[in-house]
């Protein structure tokens, strides 16, 4: 059976790699799991831009006002 990670090399400024050590001992994590959350998070983040900025352009070209999106979201829940 095959690894189910990769391994990467990662280059940090000196004075980040000493608050990933301080992290590390306060909350009791290795370094892999305390920048695979923040990976996690970051890309989360991401899309949830992603989503905002589409929704955003919708609104621009429906030409809908901030005071309608809450009328049309009860509408589309009922």
């Amino acid at each position: 059976m095959g690894r189910i990670t990769k391994t990467i090399s990662l280059s940090v400024p000196p004075e980040m790699a000493k608050k990933i050590k301080r992290l590390m001992k306060e909350e009791g994590r290795t370094r892999s799991e305390l920048i695979r959350e923040a990976l996690r998070r970051y890309m989360e983040e991401q899309e949830w831009e992603k989503i905002y900025r589409y929704g955003e352009m919708k609104v621009r070209e429906k030409r809908i006002t901030e005071d309608q999106i809450e009328s049309i979201i009860d509408a589309h829940r009922e």
